[in-house]
């Protein structure tokens, strides 16, 4: 496994927030970005709050390049909400005004902070992997819903293609499917270009980011549909099967 000169500075035990100014700098940046999330109604005061503990969980463990793709995902889901809005709204399917509350955060982005506190903790790179492929689900799993909602009004159940309206857990459609792949790609690809990850690494990441939104769908389907999970916890063991499969596949590839 090539080692990135991020990975290669984690590997000797360091934490990016290693000195005052890099942890001031954390700390404005953090704060800015809770207060934008808030404004552009992406998130809840409680949502800017648990926002804010990811991003300085992401920022202080890995560094800037953790923003970046934290960010990418903040930009991607935020868009994907607000195409076809007024007929989501019609549809009863739409995110609330306010925007996403502080479980909504945690369960969509919570592993991929505890993965890179892990990242630096422990000292192992594959972590980042994890990381990357978690972020690109998130990514993936709310775009595919939102612009399936946007663009078509029905949708098939992944378990037996049974039609249903779109917007029902389990549901898929082919539009939404491809925007969310193309997300799991933007995100891995600036975790690439900010070197949290090689290319090869990209594709392993783009990968463990569509299996994780197709796990969110049987997830939806067999359990959320029945009411024995709750959306939050569907999206969190989602997120959890992209970075599983993130690290498995980087084990494989070495």
């Amino acid at each position: 496994m090539h080692l990135t000169t991020l990975e290669l500075t984690q590997t000797k035990g360091a934490w990016w927030a290693h000195s005052a100014a890099h942890l001031g700098l954390i700390c404005v940046i953090t704060i800015a970005f809770a207060v934008l999330g808030h404004l552009v109604r992406g998130v809840t005061r409680g949502g800017a709050i648990a926002g804010a503990l990811v991003c300085l969980a992401l920022f202080a463990s890995v560094g800037p390049g953790a923003f970046a793709a934290l960010l990418s995902v903040f930009a991607l889901t935020w868009l994907a909400t607000r195409i076809g809005l007024a007929g989501k709204q019609r549809m009863g399917t739409a995110e609330r005004r306010e925007g996403r509350a502080a479980s909504q955060v945690l369960a969509n982005l919570g592993i991929a902070a505890l993965c890179a506190v892990l990242s630096a903790v422990l000292r192992q790179p594959r972590l980042l992997l994890a990381m990357a492929a978690s972020l690109s689900e998130a990514a993936a799993d709310t775009v595919s819903s939102e612009c399936g909602q946007a663009f078509t009004g029905q949708a098939r159940l992944i378990t037996n293609f049974q039609i249903v309206p779109a917007g029902t857990d389990g549901g898929i459609t082919v539009i939404g499917t491809l925007a969310g792949a193309f997300s799991a790609l933007l995100v891995s690809l600036v975790c690439a270009l900010a070197g949290l990850v090689s290319t090869r690494e990209m594709l392993i990441t783009t990968f463990a980011g569509i299996l994780g939104m197709v796990s969110d769908s049987f997830l939806g389907a067999w359990f959320e549909r029945r009411g024995w999970l709750g959306n939050d916890a569907v999206n969190f063991l989602s997120t959890a099967v992209a970075a599983l499969a993130g690290i498995a596949c980087g084990h494989f590839a070495c």
